[in-house]
């Protein structure tokens, strides 16, 4: 584990993979992903590093071994990022899944250091394909944190955002993972703020357009249609993106099928 410190003092906590003195990609984790327990990050970060990429896996604020200094705000989150960045080499590509996918897409929006960019599955509602979420959501989750109904917060993201259904939830909190999902409950509603309403129903930020990174959007060929609405919708927006479907995929997509694209991507 090696640390730095981001601009309000926070400490993040972040691992490197590989020492061929690759380029730099860093890993934007999703809603409750830590670098203790995220093991399709973990493999992904093995088989990109084998393939010559210098990786990066953080622990974003409020997770794992990183701190987090009140109040949150998804700016903060995006000068970690420049933090890690910095402390890495100075420049860097960046890919995100799901919710980690568009905090990478708010990086690369601010940061310039960021040179190219991946996107697995932002999670957005353009269309009526699927429920948009409550208007009310971040607040839900804060309302929960605050009165110590941890376990609520889960409850809230699975159901409401994730839309398991709820005759599931016991088999899910007989196992472990569910301690530790409440252990990060807090930051569920980070991750709410960091997709703004882009989660609505509506069409996406139109200011987007702006971002002329060279960037990738991945959909897994067997997810849910507003997965691919969304996707599109990205693709089309952005003025140097593309859009692949990957076959066979869903949300929890394969590293080892995610690798080699990631891979072919970056140039290595």
């Amino acid at each position: 584990m090696q640390t730095t410190t981001s601009a309000d003092g926070t400490r993040i906590a972040f691992d490197v993979h590989g020492d061929s003195g690759g380029p730099t990609l860093v890993l934007v984790p999703a809603v409750l992903s830590t670098r203790a327990w995220d093991p399709l990050y973990d493999t992904l970060a093995t088989r990109l590093a084998e393939g010559g990429l210098t990786v990066v896996r953080y622990d974003r604020r409020g997770r794992g071994d990183s701190g987090d200094t009140p109040p949150y705000a998804v700016e903060k989150e995006i000068a970690d990022i420049a933090a890690v960045i910095a402390a890495t080499g100075g420049t860097a590509y960046a890919y995100g899944l799901s919710s980690g996918a568009v905090l990478a897409l708010r990086a690369t929006a601010a940061l310039p250091e960021i040179t190219r960019l991946a996107v697995y599955e932002p999670p957005f509602i353009v269309d009526d394909s699927r429920p948009p979420l409550p208007d009310d959501y971040v607040e839900q989750l804060d309302a929960a944190v605050a009165e110590g109904r941890r376990g609520d917060a889960v409850e809230i993201l699975m159901t409401r955002a994730i839309r398991i259904p709820p005759e599931f939830l016991a088999g899910m909190k007989a196992d472990p993972s569910w301690q530790a999902m409440e252990a990060v409950a807090h930051t569920i509603a980070y991750d709410g703020r960091v997709m703004g309403d882009t989660m609505s129903g509506r069409p996406l930020p139109t200011e987007w357009k702006s971002i002329t990174t060279p960037t990738l959007v991945l959909t897994g060929g067997v997810s849910e249609p507003y997965m691919h609405t969304g996707g599109r919708a990205l693709a089309e927006l952005l003025p140097h993106a593309t859009h692949r479907v990957v076959e066979g995929q869903g949300h929890d997509v394969d590293p080892a099928v995610l690798a080699p694209v990631l891979a072919e991507w970056f140039g290595r």
